[in-house]
């Protein structure tokens, strides 16, 4: 019969009738009041002692054969030489020998070599105590490569992983927090049909709580129902608090009614669970429901649940119904509960009753309870979020009297000060802490440095950082990750870089936080080949970018010009198992509608509802801006209405989008209706709103309204923008009121508003209408003078002026140093200029280019044609005339044969 020693890794077995005979000489002693050798005559013992001494020789000679096993396993890596050294050794090991050497291994691929050696060499399968000895191998170094190939073949040989076994692998697992890895070991199991242990399942469902993921714990908590284990009341409590706290409340509630119908009472710690995570997701009216119930049910609520209680209400600001509660609570109490009370103090000081905060406080101390450090701690912390500073420090010193302020106390302080930019002051209290003998801990570090970051004082912020003793407090993850964000956020990007180079130096593991910080502010100081390179250096180092991450990332590569890069990274988003949010299609769709794709928004925006994304506000103003500017304005107008429905006011970007959507198609009408609904909803108009309504009314002719437009923006305080003059004076020169255009360019110029590039060659081009050609090249040279390049229509525009007014000398030189200057004229150009060298009879020049336009491909004008003809004529040359002959009766029969068709 086999025997199991409880020495680590020795097994040994014994003859059976040996290991009969001598359990039944143990029962003989039993019977005799006198040492064993009166009940046994002494006749059995000199073979009791001569078996005992076999086993020890046997016990010695395993174990020194073990020790020389592992010797050589561990003398290099597998191979000939190893296996030729075990088969010196022993060339058919025992099965204790087998188990006891893979007990000692520390190398889960050398263990399974090992056991195919053993396997190889026995010739046999081996035993069901061998196969749990490599499993806990696996365990020990959490290396599960061929976890699933074992399993297989211990299904095969009919038998499974023992009870400890399982356990022992799932809390390995525990312990190194990787949990996905434990739960991928149970399917495992499952898939081969064994039946993990009950504690392998309620460790793994309890560590998967602490983490939030719910649907893992739901899945481990219905295979233990279905492989007959009996689940208990705390398991369910323990599932339903992790669903509510996630807000998934029907999947809570359904697990609350399938307890029920199994026929579980709810006990007080279920109750209490319920309260206070239905609470705090804001369902204060099933918190109450439970509350309720639980009475109902014959359950007096304890300290937990009016705490839990009255926590909830003052969280959701029904503070009337908590003093109602907490009332309720006192009536039959002759000892406060210092929990409820401190609950109580918060929900005053939350809601700004302070005097009713302090007179709780005088309560507490009259019924012989002297307010804890919790207490103040509650108070301070009201009046530092309502900014009440003095108040605080008044309370600070009076606090003394009662309680002993603690490391939290001196947090609260020091963040109020640092807040309201009192850092000589928060130095100081942190001195006075240090006096009191509590030592500033890394949260204390942490607040100062966050905030002095968040007031842009990097200098000071720094100066705390390195002042900081790292023998009494290292600076950990989040020291570094705001030091390096507020240093990137004032553009001292290559000072967060090497920030963060020092906490890889410090053995700091940087997370998705600090990485989405360092590309974003990479990408904000334009240097996106570096935001990159983050990207792939954190991918490199194995950290997995969050859904946040990825799309900051694709918002910063959608701002710096990267369409298809940012459409990638969507793809990307999905293949890595994420499913992309609203802010992910928000931002794809603005980003392609900036890129000129706004066609694409229709799609984009019933992908996101079939997904079930919930629109917010960005979103809609996201997706209506890119139907708007797909003209689809009817249906941005729907979305604008649903908006409204589904209680999202419509901002100033919303309202933006439609009004111009509706200016652009001449609905100008209901874009003007649009903008009346705006004003009345209280809306702050801005100028982009106001130039889109005086571009609408300017392009119909409506002048007198583009002007009461400008009028009101002007009284509003607003200051009209370049955009806006251009669109009036547009508009103006369209109506051929050049004069009028003229006095509102001076207006502009007294309203210190720069012209650009668009302002002259609106200009230009209305001057050079009426034949004011000379006027237009003043402006010409004026906006040279500004450092203003011309484009081709200016170009175009004022070399046509010219060379109709008869200057041509200076409109050839002009169309000259267009081409010198790397510009290429289009076709109306190179007409303008042929038809004012023929007029000025320079015929053969006005050929040349001739010439040059039909070479180019450009067309050629009927009008053109003709003058240039005649110029050839005047000037008697015959071959040149014919060809310019030819191109135009082409030109008169293509004309009459597109009338015919």
């Amino acid at each position: 019969m086999k025997m199991l020693l409880k020495n680590p890794g020795i097994l040994f077995s014994c003859d059976s009738r040996c290991w009969h005979f001598v359990t039944n000489s143990r029962k003989l002693t039993s019977l005799s009041n006198g040492p064993p050798s009166s009940a046994l005559g002494g006749k059995f013992f000199p073979f009791m002692e001569e078996h005992n001494q076999d086993n020890r020789k046997k016990i010695g000679s395993v174990r020194q054969g073990v020790d020389d096993v592992c010797r050589i396993l561990e003398s290099g890596p597998w191979g000939p030489p190893v296996e030729s050294a075990l088969s010196m050794l022993d060339e058919s090991p025992q099965p204790e020998f087998i188990i006891g050497v893979l007990r000692r291994l520390k190398d889960a691929k050398q263990a399974v070599n090992y056991f195919r050696w053993a396997e190889k060499k026995t010739d046999q399968a081996l035993c069901p105590e061998a196969y749990n000895s490599l499993l806990l191998v696996m365990a020990k170094t959490r290396k599960f490569n061929y976890f699933e190939q074992i399993l297989g073949e211990m299904s095969i040989a009919g038998f499974g992983p023992s009870n400890s076994t399982c356990i022992e692998l799932i809390s390995n697992c525990v312990k190194s927090r990787k949990l996905r890895e434990a739960f991928d070991l149970i399917q495992c199991m499952r898939k081969f049909k064994f039946r993990p242990a009950f504690s392998a399942y309620t460790a793994l469902i309890g560590a998967l709580s602490g983490v939030h993921e719910s649907d893992l714990m739901l899945t481990l908590f219905h295979q233990m129902q279905e492989i007959g284990y009996e689940v208990s009341v705390h398991m369910f409590t323990t599932l339903i608090r992790v669903f509510a706290r996630e807000g998934r409340l029907d999947a809570a509630l359904s697990l609350l009614d399938e307890m029920k119908s199994n026929c579980f009472n709810a006990d007080i710690v279920l109750y209490n669970v319920c309260i206070d995570c239905f609470g705090k997701v804001g369902k204060v009216d099933m918190a109450w429901k439970f509350f309720h119930e639980m009475k109902a049910h014959g359950l007096l609520p304890d300290d937990v649940t009016y705490t839990s209680m009255i926590g909830v209400l003052c969280k959701a600001n029904r503070l009337d119904e908590a003093v109602e509660i907490f009332e309720q609570m006192e009536q039959n109490r002759k000892v406060p509960c210092a929990y409820a009370y401190n609950t109580m103090i918060m929900g005053y000081g939350s809601a700004g009753k302070f005097g009713e905060a302090y007179s709780l406080l005088e309560r507490q101390k009259a019924k012989g309870c002297i307010p804890s450090v919790v207490a103040y701690n509650c108070i301070l912390t009201c009046l530092g979020k309502m900014g009440r500073l003095g108040e605080a420090l008044k309370i600070f010193e009076e606090m003394k009297k009662d309680a002993v302020p603690n490391l939290a106390t001196y947090n609260i302080l020091v963040d109020m000060l640092c807040r309201a930019g009192e850092v000589e002051t928060a130095f100081k209290v942190r001195g006075a802490m240090e006096e009191a003998g509590l030592f500033p801990n890394v949260m204390t570090v942490n607040i100062m440095i966050d905030r002095l970051c968040k007031a842009q004082k990097l200098d000071e912020a720094r100066s705390i950082f390195e002042g900081m003793n790292h023998k009494v407090c290292t600076p950990d993850e989040v020291t570094f990750c705001s030091l390096i964000d507020g240093l990137g956020k004032q553009g001292r990007v290559d000072d967060a870089y090497r920030l963060y180079e020092q906490m890889l130096d410090s053995d700091k593991i940087p997370n998705a936080i600090v990485y989405t910080s360092l590309i974003r502010n990479f990408f904000r100081c334009g240097r996106k080949e570096d935001g990159h390179k983050i990207y792939k250096e954190m991918i490199h180092r194995g950290c997995s970018p969050d859904l946040m991450l990825l799309n900051t990332y694709m918002d910063c590569i959608f701002k710096a010009g990267e369409t298809e890069k940012g459409r990638a990274l969507f793809e990307e988003i999905k293949a890595r198992g994420f499913v992309p949010d609203v802010r992910s299609y928000s931002i794809l769709i603005h980003g392609l509608v900036k890129a000129g794709f706004a066609g694409e928004t229709y799609e984009l925006f019933h992908a996101m509802k079939d997904q079930g994304c919930v629109l917010d506000t960005r979103a809609y103003n996201t997706v209506i801006d890119g139907f708007c500017k797909s003209g689809k304005v009817n249906k941005a107008y729907q979305l604008l209405e649903e908006m409204k429905t589904k209680g999202h006011q419509p901002t100033v970007v919303t309202y933006g989008s439609v009004i111009d959507g509706l200016a652009k198609i001449d609905r100008l009408d209901e874009a003007y209706m649009l903008f009346e609904e705006a004003k009345s909803n209280g809306i702050k108009l801005n100028v982009v709103i106001y130039s889109s309504l005086i571009d609408g009314f300017g392009k119909v002719g409506r002048i007198d309204e583009a002007y009461l437009i400008m009028e009101e923006l002007m009284q509003k305080g607003l200051t009209p923008n370049v955009c806006t003059w251009n669109c009036l004076l547009d508009a103006l020169v369209k109506a051929e009121e050049i004069n009028e255009a003229l006095i509102c360019f001076q207006s502009m110029k007294n309203l210190k508003c720069t012209p650009n590039l668009i302002t002259y060659s609106i200009l230009i081009n209305g001057l050079c209408m009426i034949r004011k050609f000379n006027k237009a090249f003043v402006f010409w040279q004026e906006m040279l003078k500004q450092g203003l390049e011309p484009n081709t229509i200016t170009y175009t525009t004022m070399i046509a002026g010219l060379a109709k007014a008869g200057n041509i000398a200076d409109a050839n030189s002009l169309f000259e140093r267009f081409k010198a200057s790397g510009g290429i004229p289009d076709s109306a150009c190179y007409n303008a200029i042929i038809e004012g060298l023929s007029y000025a009879d320079r015929a053969m020049e006005a050929y040349g280019l001739f010439e040059e336009t039909r070479l180019k491909g450009h067309k050629i004008h009927a009008k053109t044609c003709i003058a240039l003809w005649d110029a050839l004529c005047r000037a008697e040359c015959v071959e040149q005339a014919a060809i310019v002959g030819a191109v135009m009766r082409e030109i008169a029969n293509s004309q009459h044969a597109a009338r015919s068709w």
